[in-house]
């Protein structure tokens, strides 16, 4: 008995020791936070031993893993019609409010969800239960992008897949028959859904033969350069939950199909240092200490080197790719962005990533708004419903779709 007794207590405490990571005080919900990040790290151990031992791939394995235990229940709302389609060779998930008599044309959004490239589905429960919300109080129809995942495609197929389903939704006859008024839709999309919605919106901006295009973009703490991994949001939020820096840089790493062992690399920005050519006309649009508040810089210095490893580039130019890093983008192709909604978390390293972009639309001319949350974390958008219920996500949601109702 005795011995039981030490071995649990010797469980008890090496379970805490898992879960307890040291928080800032500002972060809602914290134990609820150590719990849900303990659980995905230990879900993510388990599917690199699987991928170590070559049994499959971690990713595939991970995702399967999500979507297997995605047995929440949806928020109820019977008045949603939601339809599976195909757009352009594109798998989309279609939610339509009810129509009113005597109603005008309704508003539209496309909306893209986020996971790494590689994780979740406009199917799991969490993006569901968002995107019929979002139709419930815009009184929109929603199309929730299924494009497709690493490994089975890496980039640019992920934006090659929004891109196709986004025009072939602005297509006049489409609309018509979505009852969607043209000039009242929007493009969306979260971390890197938020990505390849800043990306899309990009392209049709340029697309000179584009009869449509989104009123607005409103962008959820989107992932947008892979220029510098040690930005003051990158180093203050390093080993923050639930996207560490590492796990970002590897999510990059395996939407380009690169090779791991180049993630030390990247970490310490030898991909672009001073005497690495290809990077040096890209500098000038990602310094954040020109781009950030000093709120947001507080004491953090720069990560340059003198010295790189030119060959990253030649090996991974996707790197410098404005379909893949959107904050890359000129001036001139920042100059027809539409109306922009940025929302970014002071506990995540892609923080500083929106807050740049907003402060390069705003100097291009594009009317930004900059919704900026001191207690709230990655992802925290779509956790909302039990078990995985945070103030934070409560907080972030209502406040993104009053902008969209303000606005579109």
């Amino acid at each position: 008995m005795r011995a039981a007794w030490v071995l649990l207590t010797a469980l008890a405490a090496l379970s805490a020791y898992y879960v307890y990571l040291p928080l800032p005080g500002t972060v809602s919900d914290p134990w609820k936070l150590m719990l849900l990040d303990a659980t995905f790290r230990a879900a993510q151990q388990t599917c690199h031993l699987i991928h170590y031992l070559r049994l499959s791939h971690h990713l595939i394995v991970l995702n399967y893993l999500i979507c297997t235990f995605d047995k929440l229940k949806s928020v109820s709302s019977e008045d949603i019609n939601i339809t599976d389609a195909v757009f352009d060779g594109v798998e989309v998930r279609v939610f339509e409010p009810p129509a009113k008599r005597d109603e005008r044309l309704k508003r539209g959004v496309v909306y893209i969800h986020g996971g790494g490239w590689a994780l979740a589905s406009a199917r799991t429960s969490l993006y569901n239960n968002l995107c019929r919300i979002m139709a419930e109080s815009l009184n929109a129809v929603i199309v929730s992008v299924e494009y497709r995942l690493v490994p089975e495609v890496c980039f640019p197929e992920q934006f090659h897949d929004a891109l196709r389903a986004t025009k072939h939704f602005l297509q006049p006859d489409v609309l018509a028959e979505y009852s969607v008024d043209p000039s009242r839709i929007a493009i969306s999309g979260d971390s890197a859904g938020g990505n390849l919605a800043a990306a899309v919106c990009q392209q049709l901006s340029k697309d000179e033969h584009l009869a449509i295009r989104p009123k607005l973009q409103a962008l959820i703490y989107p992932v947008l350069q892979a220029f510098d991994f040690n930005t003051p949001s990158y180093q203050q939020n390093m080993n923050m939950p639930v996207l560490p820096r590492y796990v970002m840089i590897n999510y990059w790493i395996d939407y380009f199909n690169g090779n791991y062992d180049l993630a030390h690399s990247l970490l310490i920005n030898n991909h672009t240092a001073l005497d690495v050519g290809q990077a040096l006309s890209f500098r000038g649009r990602l310094n954040w200490t020109s781009l950030l508040p000093s709120s947001f810089k507080k004491n953090y210095k720069p990560v340059i080197q003198t010295t790189g490893k030119a060959e990253i580039i030649q090996e991974i130019p996707a790197l410098l790719d404005v379909r893949a890093v959107p904050l890359l983008a000129e001036n001139e192709t920042l100059q027809l962005q539409p109306k922009t909604y940025i929302l970014t978390c002071e506990n995540d390293v892609l923080r500083d990533d929106g807050v740049m972009y907003a402060k390069r639309l705003e100097n291009a001319g594009v009317e930004v708004t900059l919704d900026h949350f001191d207690d709230c974390f990655h992802g925290c958008m779509i956790f909302t419903i039990w078990p995985t219920d945070f103030s934070a996500g409560i907080q972030t949601r209502n406040s993104y779709i009053k902008w969209l109702d303000e606005n579109l």
